[in-house]
Order: structure tokens, then C-alpha cells, then sequence
């Protein structure tokens, strides 16, 4: 019986020294091969690596060269000058299609007058000759005086009124370069014959439109030479939009839901403001109540002027309101504040600075008449040569009648 055990002791133990063997075996083959395994990825990412850093080396070179590029492009640009006519850079490399422009196609091309005077043609144009333009080519849309005619565009004037609620944006109180006005009047005026003005006309017309809102002189002239001389009333109103920055963030978030209105109402009509076309509306809307004015009856019964008179005068004064204020509170502006003129002496006017001949006028104690103040309306300069009144004078007798009338009824 021992001896049976025995053998099997012996079987046992030896088939414990098979299977240890082979445990060691397999372990020493798992091992070999994550070794390999994980120097494969060590030489995958060593070999990414250096394709990342290759790729790194030619992005910087790359860069390198554009840089390099684009202060050769700077640096001939400098070198160019103002030359508007100067041909574009060539590009190495092209896609087969179109040809190098012409010079003169790039001057065709390129109208556009910057503010510092490049684009500007040779010319020149005074203030008298530009009065004269104006009134023949611009007058009919902006008044003689480019107070504008209707709801056409007022050209001078509203000074210091951009902060106000309805601001009046002019050639003087609003754009900051003299080019914008220079520009847009060659390219796109007169309304309908676009194109059709010389550079000397348009010189001529923006000197008018400087002394319209008297920035210069009534003997000024405008040239390409003293074009960037003109400084522009404006010419510090404008800054950096930076609403993206301090403002688009904000009406990102919740938005304010406080002090709403509670209903919505029309308040006017276009209609009425005569900016669209006429339309059957109703007349209570379109129309705003008027009473009706009162009338001096006893003055007309003793033999006072025809209110209907005065009524025309005032109609017609419109067009002098762009350089003289009347009645209570009136200033000087272009032109003197206008009280009491008929029996007044001619120039009088407190501080207001005359030109030459209305001052010697005034030395000489010449009064303003009905006559003579008509004449003078009728033709400014014939009856007084060298004022400053850039005005060609009232065609019509009957308006300068009126105009007599609406003055003398303002009194003192």
C-alpha cells in the first residue's frame, strides 16, 4: 500500500515541475512581447515627433517669407509715392486668365479724391463764379442760399445742432473732409446730369458751399493747391466705432424690460412730410390742426399794409433765413440780424463786420429807403460792388414788394 503511494507521490511531483515549467516559459514569451509592443509606440511617437517638428520648421519658415514679402511690398509702396496711376504688384504665378491694366485704364478706374488731395484734378473756382453754377445747376433742389428747397438736403448751416435731437448734418457742420463734398459733386451731381460739371465748376461750387456756411471769405478761391488747407468745422467729430467691443456684449444678455411703453401710436405720416407718394389717407390725420390766424382788422381799416402782403413777404423771406435771423432773439449770422431796416442807417448793425462798402455807407449816413432797398434786392452788387452778399437778387417785383412789407412789419 505505502509502496502505491509512493509512485504517486513521485507523479504528482513531477507533474508540478511540467506545468511550473511551462508557466515560466509562456511568461518569459508574454513579456518579450509587450516589450515590443511598447517599443513599437515609443518609435511611432518618436517618428510623429519629428514629422510635427519638421512641419513646425516649415511653418515658421513660411511665415518667415511672408513677412519678409510683405515689408518689400511696404518698402515699395513708400518708394511709389502718391502715384494713383502706379500698377499693381506681380504676383509670381497666375491662373491664365485676364492681362496686366493699362495705366491709363486705372485712371479711368480710379476717381476717388482722399482727404489729404490725392485724386484732385488741376483747377480752380471762386466764390462768385460758384454762386452763379450753384444757382443755375444746384439751386432748384437747395435753395440759392443751399438751404435746401422742400425736403431736398440743407447744405449749410446747423452748427453745433449734431448733439441735439434733430440734428441739421451740412456740408459745414457735419462732414469732417472737404474731399467728401469735392467727390460726391464731381461723381454724382447735378441730380440727373451726373458727371456733366468741369473741375473748375466743381471747385467753384465748393468754395460757394465754404462761404455758405461762412468758413471763408466772399473773394476765396478753391484750388487743387490750397485744397488741403481747409479745415473742416467737424474735422474732430468722428471717432473708432467701438461698439463691437464696450456694446454687442451687453445685448447679449438679459435684456432690460423697464420703464416699456404700454401701447404704440402713429404720430405722422409720411404722407404728410412729403417724402412719399400721395395716397388717399384720412385728411384728420394727415393734416395737423391750425387755428385760424388772427386779423388786425383795425389796422388794415386804417390803411395798414394787406396782411395777405406780409404773408407773401415771410413765405419769401425763407430763403434769407440761411444767413438772417429776424424778430425777437435774433442774431447775427452770415449776414446781420434785420431790425427796423427802413429808416435805418445803412450798415449799422451791432456787431456785425461789414465789408468796405457798406461801411462807407455808413460813414456817409446813408438810410435805407423802401427804394432803395428794393434796388438793393433786386440786384445786390450792381447797387453796392463789393459786398459780401453772395446773392444774384430777387427776379420778381412783386416778392421784392412783399419782402419790404414782411420787413417793416417786424418793427424794431
Amino acid at each position: 500500500m505505502s509502496k502505491s503511494l509512493n509512485l504517486f507521490v513521485g507523479a504528482i511531483g513531477g507533474t508540478a515541475l511540467m506545468l511550473g515549467l511551462a508557466y515560466g516559459i509562456s511568461s518569459r514569451d508574454y513579456g518579450e512581447a509587450t516589450i515590443s509592443t511598447l517599443e513599437a509606440r515609443v518609435q511611432q511617437i518618436e517618428a510623429n515627433a519629428a514629422q510635427a517638428s519638421a512641419e513646425a520648421q516649415a511653418a515658421a519658415a513660411e511665415a518667415a517669407r511672408l513677412m519678409q514679402e510683405r515689408e518689400e511690398l511696404q518698402l515699395a509702396a513708400a518708394s511709389a509715392g502718391t502715384s494713383l496711376t502706379a500698377p499693381a504688384p506681380v504676383i509670381e504665378g497666375s491662373y491664365g486668365l485676364g492681362r496686366v491694366a493699362l495705366e491709363e485704364e486705372i485712371a479711368a478706374w480710379d476717381v476717388d479724391v482722399l482727404p489729404d488731395g490725392r485724386g484732385l484734378p488741376e483747377g480752380r473756382g471762386d466764390v462768385y463764379t460758384g454762386e452763379e453754377v450753384f444757382v443755375d445747376k444746384c439751386a432748384s433742389c437747395h435753395g440759392d442760399f443751399a438751404e435746401g428747397v422742400g425736403n431736398w438736403p440743407v447744405l449749410a448751416g446747423g452748427f453745433d445742432t449734431l448733439a441735439n435731437r434733430d440734428p441739421v448734418k451740412t456740408v459745414g457742420s457735419y462732414w469732417p473732409y472737404l474731399s467728401t463734398a469735392w467727390d460726391y459733386i464731381n461723381r454724382s451731381m447735378p441730380f440727373g446730369e451726373a458727371g456733366t460739371l468741369t473741375p473748375d465748376e466743381t471747385y467753384a461750387i465748393v468754395a460757394y458751399l465754404l462761404y455758405s456756411n461762412n468758413m471763408v471769405d466772399d473773394d476765396f478761391e478753391l484750388s487743387h493747391e490750397n485744397f488741403t488747407q481747409v479745415e473742416m468745422y467737424n474735422s474732430d467729430g468722428f471717432v473708432v466705432d467701438d461698439r463691437p467691443a464696450l456694446e454687442y456684449a451687453e445685448w447679449r444678455t438679459e435684456p432690460c424690460m423697464e420703464n416699456c411703453k404700454e401701447g404704440v401710436e402713429i404720430t405722422m405720416r409720411a404722407t404728410f412730410l412729403d417724402v412719399t407718394p400721395d395716397e388717399v389717407v384720412d385728411a384728420a390725420v394727415t393734416e395737423p390742426a391750425t387755428d385760424a390766424a388772427p386779423v388786425d382788422v383795425a389796422a388794415d381799416d386804417a390803411g395798414g399794409v394787406d396782411p395777405a402782403l406780409i404773408a407773401a413777404g415771410e413765405g419769401a423771406f425763407r430763403q434769407c433765413q440761411t444767413c438772417h435771423q429776424v424778430g425777437d432773439g435774433a442774431r447775427n449770422r452770415t449776414g446781420p440780424a434785420l431790425h427796423a431796416m427802413i429808416g435805418s442807417t445803412i450798415g449799422s448793425v451791432d456787431g456785425f463786420r461789414y465789408s468796405g462798402v457798406f461801411e462807407e455807407a455808413n460813414a456817409a449816413g446813408e438810410v435805407w429807403t423802401a427804394e432803395s432797398l428794393a434796388a438793393y434786392l433786386a440786384d445786390p452788387r450792381g447797387m453796392m460792388p463789393g459786398t459780401r452778399m453772395a446773392f444774384r437778387g430777387v427776379q420778381d417785383e412783386a416778392e421784392i414788394t412783399a419782402l419790404i412789407a414782411y420787413l417793416e412789419s417786424l418793427g424794431d
